[in-house]
């Protein structure tokens, strides 16, 4: 087992194809596959499963991942300290519902980086992606809430794909509204409050279930609402319809519309939120996704 070889595999799992990583390290796809079946033969797993719509990563090769990038990792620091090389670009990928303090969280990460070069994605997207992300390893990290609601749902399929939550923080009910909005003056607001005003919504695509709705009191019925499918949209309509969002009621005005306030919800019933990241178990996680998590968990109620 050589240290090119490690670099091999995750530039595979990178571009998620081998023709790809090789076209992209400038060797040719047989002399990249016969390198990494002669690991595979070596370590006797197999780290990627083949077939006709391309290549995966097996258990054995996700577990196998997770050491190779600390190896590769650690090499990279040592060039760098003592052989004075340019650094490896560096990767992290984050999957998140729509909030602006997970991204607030991502620009802090990439401020504190010091890398020369990296090659990072964040992710806003529908709850079920953020979950496949996850388990397939697209992303190391996901954001997203549990509540009382689909807290049996979403834990089922969590534990169905070996995948961990961890709970960062806990937020009463709250909502968006525009400054404008003639429900700004209020010190909370009602349900009944909201009912002649449009409540805007992210849509979940082919997941279309209540239980991976970003919004909580997903199955009450409403007389005007809107799908959308980005922050900036749902924002806009916000100010421009007077409409309205449900959400965990952190704002930060550094990246969200100065021309949005958040005001609590009065509910007959406990509709409390629980944010937090999910892992994958069959992993270990890189640096940058542990320096992402600690600046995620920095953001409280």
């Amino acid at each position: 087992m050589t240290l090119q070889q490690l670099k091999y595999v995750l530039k595979i799992v990178e571009y998620r194809s081998i023709s790809q990583a090789a076209k992209n390290i400038y060797i040719s796809q047989p002399a990249l596959s016969n390198s990494v079946n002669d690991l595979e033969k070596e370590l006797g797993i197999e780290i990627f499963s083949r077939n006709t719509k391309g290549i995966s990563l097996t258990p054995e090769g996700a577990e196998f991942l997770s050491y190779a990038r600390q190896v590769v990792e650690q090499s990279d620091l040592l060039e760098k300290r003592y052989i004075n090389k340019e650094p490896l670009r560096q990767i992290c990928s984050v999957s998140t519902q729509h909030y602006a303090f997970a991204v607030n969280a991502f620009v802090n990460l990439v401020k504190k980086t010091g890398a020369r070069e990296y090659d990072f994605t964040l992710r806003e997207t529908r709850t079920y992606e953020i979950i496949e992300d996850v388990r397939n390893l697209k992303s190391e990290v996901g954001v997203l809430y549990i509540n009382d609601f689909n807290k049996k749902v979403i834990e089922k399929i969590l534990k169905e794909n070996h995948l961990k939550f961890t709970p960062v923080f806990t937020a009463s009910p709250h909502v968006f509204i525009s400054k404008n909005n003639p429900l700004s003056k209020k010190k909370f607001v009602t349900l009944k409050d909201l009912e002649e005003y449009p409540f805007l919504c992210f849509e979940q695509g082919d997941y279309n279930s209540f239980y991976f709705s970003e919004e909580i009191l997903s199955t009450i019925s409403r007389k005007k609402v809107i799908h959308v499918s980005d922050r900036g949209t749902l924002f806009n309509l916000l100010i421009g319809l007077n409409g309205y969002t449900l959400c965990s009621g952190i704002i930060t005005s550094d990246l969200n519309d100065t021309q949005i306030l958040s005001l609590p919800l009065k509910t007959d019933s406990n509709e409390d939120m629980t944010v937090g990241y999910i892992t994958n178990e069959q992993t270990n996680l890189s640096h940058y996704a542990k320096l992402y998590i600690e600046e995620l968990s920095k953001f409280k109620i």
